[in-house]
């Protein structure tokens, strides 16, 4: 088969794993920066113009949209399956989970387990937004953040209104959530293709950190899910429709919390936690279903 990767940089890990494993199983890899990308539209003959050249020879793509230009990037992801190509994550749950109040709706309504969650739009009455929250410490999310930027940990009611006023000011839209304590500044990621399981690693924040990502300088080990923390990622990944995804749990007192699940999860973590062949398990994925 011919496989496009669609990423912006050839050399990220993520990318490069997902080349390496797909010619060793005998597949034609190529990158395409969908940002480069011409579309075009004509009745029954969708087209996506790269380079010089028509992509009309490609078996399967398998979406890398960073969320700064999830438009686009999910726009080329909808011509490909104009085109009848297969592709690892489809344009709707692409959508849905890079919009993080409509996903938590979504699974919301699903019935898994969240934080308390409150949404407003530049609420004047921020005591009530506090207080609806069970008060302070609360976390504060900016919509579009991502890596563990535009999220505040606010210690106090006093801290948490001055957080909120100053994102107001700015017309910045952010959602407020429960700190839960019990989780220790960690969290579990799980990583999903296909409905199955195939790796799980927590992931601790450096001292003092409230924020357990590994870009900010924490640390990952293996874990072996329970039962309940193994549905309720595949519980949310099948919410959104999402074959490929990485689920982050919080471990609290009420059970498994998701936190946000990531339709472009990065391999790096994972594999190097969890010693286990991602990107393989990727390509035969695709494999089996186109």
């Amino acid at each position: 088969m011919k496989i496009a990767i669609l990423s912006r940089n050839p050399n990220l890990y993520s990318t490069s794993r997902l080349v390496e494993a797909g010619e060793a199983r005998g597949h034609d890899m190529i990158v395409v920066d969908h940002l480069k990308c011409n579309i075009e539209l004509e009745k029954k003959k969708p087209r996506i113009y790269y380079k010089g050249a028509y992509l009309n020879d490609i078996d399967a793509i398998i979406p890398r949209i960073g969320a700064s230009v999830t438009f686009y990037g999910t726009t080329v992801v909808r011509q490909f399956e104009m085109m009848k190509v297969f592709t690892a994550v489809g344009s709707i749950a692409l959508v849905r989970s890079r919009d993080k109040l409509s996903s938590l709706q979504i699974l919301a309504k699903a019935g898994v387990g969240l934080p308390k969650t409150v949404f407003t739009n530049y609420t004047k009455d921020v005591e009530h937004f506090v207080d609806s929250l069970g008060g302070a410490p609360l976390v504060l999310k900016l919509l579009e953040g991502t890596q563990g930027l535009g999220v505040v940990l606010a210690e106090t009611k006093n801290a948490a209104t001055s957080v909120l006023e100053a994102f107001n000011g700015l017309g910045a839209r952010v959602i407020g959530q429960e700190f839960i304590k019990e989780a220790g500044g960690a969290d579990i990621r799980v990583f999903i293709v296909d409905g199955v399981v195939v790796g799980a690693m927590k992931r601790q924040g450096k001292e003092g950190e409230f924020r357990s990502n590994l870009h900010r300088g924490g640390s990952a080990t293996i874990i072996e899910l329970s039962d309940e923390e193994e549905n309720t990622a595949l519980k949310a990944a099948k919410a959104l429709g999402l074959a490929v995804a990485g689920v982050d749990l919080l471990q609290s007192s009420k059970g498994p919390l998701v936190l946000e699940v990531n339709s472009s999860p990065g391999l790096e973590g994972i594999e190097k936690a969890t010693k286990v062949d991602v990107a393989k398990k990727i390509i035969r994925y695709i494999e089996r279903s186109v």
